[in-house]
């Protein structure tokens, strides 16, 4: 391969809780065993797809104060759809 596998999985181990680190590590290189013809984006896909369920984002906090605050993108309704070519 043309780039470093174990570089990928290292950066994306990072922001991972410490508990998970080991186990995404073992699933991404236990993947990546398989005998297929691995290119850079399929790597990268397979390693992402495996990542996902170990990260768990910090929730937000507000500016200043110790609360947690929930996050304009799940509490907010969706903003609507504007056809602009009716607006033309």
């Amino acid at each position: 391969m043309s780039f470093d596998v174990e570089n990928l999985i290292a950066r994306l181990s990072g922001p991972l809780n410490p508990s998970d680190r080991s186990a995404f590590r073992h699933d991404a290189e236990t993947a990546l065993a398989a005998p297929e013809c691995w290119g850079e984006g399929l790597v990268y896909r397979t390693v992402v797809e495996l990542w996902r369920p170990y990260f768990h984002p910090p929730p937000d906090m507000q500016h200043g104060a110790n609360q947690y605050r929930r996050s304009k993108l799940i509490d907010a309704p969706p903003i609507a759809r504007s056809n602009r070519c009716d607006e033309l």
